[in-house]
């Protein structure tokens, strides 16, 4: 089972390539439609387990 720390480790990755993707998502919207809306569902996928990450995260600070 993971410590504390490194969940909270792995929920910043997370949510320094979701800002990379949401960047990425903005530059190619015009250009590359259909890649952008591939980077947008990673975007969401990643986002989702940030979520739960987060989650498991305050789960294991109250019970700390």
């Amino acid at each position: 089972m993971p410590t504390l720390a490194q969940l909270t480790g792995s929920l910043h990755i997370h949510n320094f390539y979701l800002g990379k993707l949401r960047a990425k998502y903005e530059q190619l919207l015009d250009s590359d439609p259909e890649l952008a809306m591939l980077l947008d569902n990673v975007a969401a996928v990643l986002s989702e387990h940030a979520e739960v990450l987060a989650e498991d995260i305050a789960d294991r600070q109250c019970d700390g």
